[in-house]
């Protein structure tokens, strides 16, 4: 037999009755019940109850030990009794009599426990994470990114790509997040940037004739965190040649699916071709280029309604260039107690408040409608009747409203979209919704510097090429981008890409790079599209975000094996941490703290 293990703890059955067997574990949970001792042993495959009579060799040993300890057990496989069948465990028809122990290792008192997974603050389970990962919804969600990662290689090797790596120590580029910097001890004073993405290196591969590449790539941006957003990341990184954006979206859309269906616990997935959304669109009708299209809810422009009306908030409003009113319409949310509810949470978002109507049936009537509130009562019945029949709604519904310059509140009436439909039980939960927003503009205003800057990514293609560079005012250029959306996570960002030299130049120029920086920055690329460049695209969706989304979880720490916290520290190993005086010296480096001002 085995030293440690003729089983794992997942594998007995009842088929397994009489066995002698060898397991070995930890301690997940003890219960005394009248002299026996019964032990839940868990390994990595599951959980096998052990029964411990007083008389046995090892009852004296195990009765003192700790939860987590790790033992091995020599017995025999009994059937348990019907009343004793534990349904809900694999091995929940057999348990294992103990006639012999060996203490592997001994466990101190535990600094948070891992039966139970009661809720601990996230610091200590990060300075813990080696135990946080024996919790069990933890450690299935890492075994579940490791088999949605392998399928993802699969699906991708079926369709005709092939795997590549691309470097980790490359040169800094002056577009998207701040790099991670890499000091050069050969080089004295240069430095090395780990990769935002293998954004340059994947398009040189079709440039040097490679066809369908992909990569599981590790990407890091010196970036301030969120929920599902970390310092370092892996992306599904693909790049293809001589495709159109369809050509994409027919490669990645049966993949998304596949994965989804195949890891997604039941839950509808979209069928492909994805719905299409243009970027102008779904700010309109969702607020965000990222919208949850569980949530049924479109919003709408209403401001001929209001223009010129009783209403002189909105009214007033109107007399500006460049604002509107738009609707959030709100089925069943149609009763003034969930309209000052939603009024109260606007003013916690710091707004001044959320304007709203609803329409019910007059009190002691049996039909009719009528509208009800202040905007209501302001604009008339004429105007009420007329928005009522825009946005489609009844007696029991509602419509809240949201006023001014649109780029100002725009996110906001995203939010509040977001937050009617969940409260109203609106979100078909049920399901996971892809989308692609597509016809994102190829440039926008930046505010901040007073200049024209690239919106989304600056290696596109833009719709019209060199002719519409020429011709057309910036802030009207669509450029061949597009991301894929589920539930409301953006899962990757992708793009037909610029593969031709002049009209690189002429972009970067409308952004305000000369060509001597763009030969600077990016001259490796821009010299290999002098030799020949097949017009080429890709994307890159996310695999944390992918898998925080088939988990259920909301943060992709949930889905790490080890994650930085808040703070960008992994507080378990104590990083990052001080340099020595003799490392700094062999880089060449003198740091230079802030200034505390107290």
């Amino acid at each position: 037999m085995h030293i440690y293990r003729s089983h794992t703890c997942g594998a007995l059955r009842s088929t397994d009755a009489g066995t002698s067997v060898r397991l070995s574990g930890w301690i997940h949970r003890k219960r005394d019940h009248g002299g026996l001792l019964f032990i839940d042993l868990r390994d990595h495959y599951g959980l096998t109850q052990l029964v411990f009579n007083p008389d046995s060799a090892g009852f004296a040993k195990v009765e003192r030990l700790r939860a987590e300890s790790v033992i091995c057990v020599d017995g025999k496989v009994v059937a348990r009794d019907a009343a004793t069948v534990n349904a809900n465990l694999p091995t929940g028809d057999v348990e294992v009599v103990v006639a012999d122990v060996e203490v592997l290792s001994e466990a101190a008192e535990l600094p948070l426990p891992v039966f139970g997974e009661p809720e601990y603050p996230e610091e200590i389970r990060l300075k813990n994470r080696f135990l946080d990962l024996r919790r069990e919804t933890l450690h299935k969600n890492i075994v579940l990114r490791s088999r949605v990662i392998q399928s993802i290689r699969n699906r991708m090797v079926a369709q005709g790509f092939l795997e590549y790596q691309t470097p980790i120590l490359t040169a800094s580029s002056p577009e998207g997040a701040r790099d991670f910097l890499v000091p050069s001890r050969m080089h004295p004073g240069k430095f090395y940037a780990l990769p935002q993405a293998p954004q340059q290196f994947k398009q040189l591969l079709m440039v040097s004739g490679f066809d369908r590449y992909f990569q599981i790539a590790p990407c890091f941006r010196d970036e301030d965190l969120r929920a599902d957003r970390s310092l370092e990341f892996y992306q599904l990184d693909i790049e293809m040649s001589f495709v159109t954006q369809e050509d994409v979206f027919a490669a990645i859309e049966p993949v998304m699916h596949g994965l989804f269906t195949e890891f997604g616990e039941g839950k509808r997935v979209s069928n492909y071709p994805f719905q299409r959304i243009p970027y102008k669109e779904s700010i309109a009708k969702y607020g965000s280029d990222k919208p949850d299209l569980r949530n049924p809810i479109e919003m709408q422009d209403v401001s001929t309604h209001f223009a010129g009306s009783g209403f002189k908030v909105f009214a007033s409003i109107l007399e500006n260039d460049g604002t509107a009113v738009w609707a959030i319409p709100a089925k069943t949310g149609g009763s003034r107690a969930f309209c000052d509810k939603m009024n109260s949470w606007a003013q916690g978002e710091g707004q001044k408040g959320l304007g709203y109507i609803f329409w019910r049936t007059p009190e002691g009537a049996t039909e009719g409608l009528e509208a009800a509130g202040p905007i209501a009562k302001n604009i008339g019945d004429e105007r009420t009747e007329a928005l009522r029949q825009q946005l489609g709604l009844e007696a029991g519904d509602a419509a809240f409203f949201v006023a001014g310059k649109v780029d100002d509140f725009v996110k906001f009436a995203g939010l509040a979209r977001t937050k009617v439909g969940t409260d109203l039980g609106l979100v078909d939960e049920d399901q996971f919704r892809f989308c692609w927003i597509v016809d994102f503009p190829m440039f926008e205003w930046n505010d901040d510097e007073k200049k024209i800057d690239f919106s989304h990514n600056p290696f596109s293609m833009p719709q019209g090429e060199m002719d519409a560079l020429l011709t057309k005012d910036p802030r009207d250029i669509l450029a061949y981008q597009y991301d894929i959306v589920c539930n409301g996570y953006e899962l990757c960002s992708g793009a037909i890409r610029n593969h031709k030299q002049e009209i690189m130049l002429k972009a970067f120029e409308i952004a305000g790079y000369g060509q001597d920086v763009v030969e600077d920055q990016f001259g490796g690329m821009l010299n290999a599209f002098k030799y020949g460049a097949p017009p080429h695209g890709g994307l890159a969706p996310g695999i944390d975000r992918i898998v925080m989304l088939l988990a259920g979880q909301t943060a992709i720490r949930e889905v790490i094996a080890f994650p930085l916290n808040q703070q960008g520290q992994d507080v378990m190993m104590s990083a990052p941490s001080d340099a020595t005086d003799k490392q700094l010296k062999e880089l060449s480096i003198r740091t230079a703290l802030p200034i505390k001002v107290s």
